[in-house]
């Protein structure tokens, strides 16, 4: 196990948003959290990284209580967030970019350069292109591979596939995937795009009302229409 969240519950203001969440991501694993909008899913990573203390509840990282650490000390100890829209400097070129995100790491290593152009290889051909000139899938690319450059061993992704392409979206739940398998980077993932985000996952967890009502072992038993309808109909 490499995080747990035992009774969470969290607010913004006096409106409770999380209301008693529990939930655990074992090492190397792709965890997707899936729901309906509201269900307190970006809240429930926005709590994890530290932008939101709860209220109640405990956030343990490594055997560490991390729940009332700031956001900058979780990163430090080796949690990463891809928040919504993704976060470059758009007035730098992709590889400066690139070259910061390894700095902030303390990383002077061009191999670790390497690779991730290795694993993004359309940022290679974009280089010395000006980042706010980059088409959103792109930017979100290059924002996810900042986030690589820090070496997470934890990285929390709130939607990053969101206002992209069918065809961006394929190729970024495609780089999800790569990133665990070859980077052994355990991932806790909401992604609006649920099928193929079940497909990579190892189990997911559904929220609904700020409260985890299921669990599941086998991701792809929640493909069929069935039990989408389960999911974002029922009460």
């Amino acid at each position: 196990m490499i995080i747990k969240l035992e009774n969470i519950h969290a607010s913004y203001g006096k409106k409770e948003i999380l209301k008693g969440v529990d939930l655990q991501v074992n090492e190397h694993e792709i965890v997707s959290i899936i729901g309906p909008n509201g269900a307190g899913k970006s809240t429930l990573l926005k709590t994890i990284i530290g932008f939101l203390i709860p209220n109640e509840g405990k956030i343990i990282y490594k055997k560490k209580d991390i729940t009332k650490l700031p956001t900058y000390k979780r990163s430090q100890l080796g949690i990463g967030y891809l928040f919504q829209g993704g976060s470059i400097f758009t007035n730098l070129t992709v590889i400066d970019n690139l070259l910061l995100a390894l700095e902030q790491n303390n990383s002077k290593d061009l191999t670790n350069l390497e690779n991730l152009l290795i694993l993004f290889p359309e940022l290679n051909q974009h280089i010395k292109t000006r980042a706010g000139l980059l088409s959103g899938g792109l930017k979100q690319m290059l924002s996810l591979a900042m986030q690589l450059a820090k070496n997470p061993e934890l990285l929390l992704l709130d939607e990053p596939s969101a206002g992209l392409a069918p065809s961006v979206v394929k190729r970024l739940i495609n780089t999800i995937k790569q990133i665990n398998q070859i980077n052994k980077t355990t991932i806790l993932l909401v992604e609006q795009n649920i099928r193929q985000a079940l497909q990579i996952s190892d189990r997911v967890y559904l929220m609904k009302n700020g409260k985890v009502i299921l669990e599941e072992k086998d991701p792809l038993k929640l493909l069929s229409e069935e039990s989408f309808e389960k999911i974002f109909f029922e009460k």
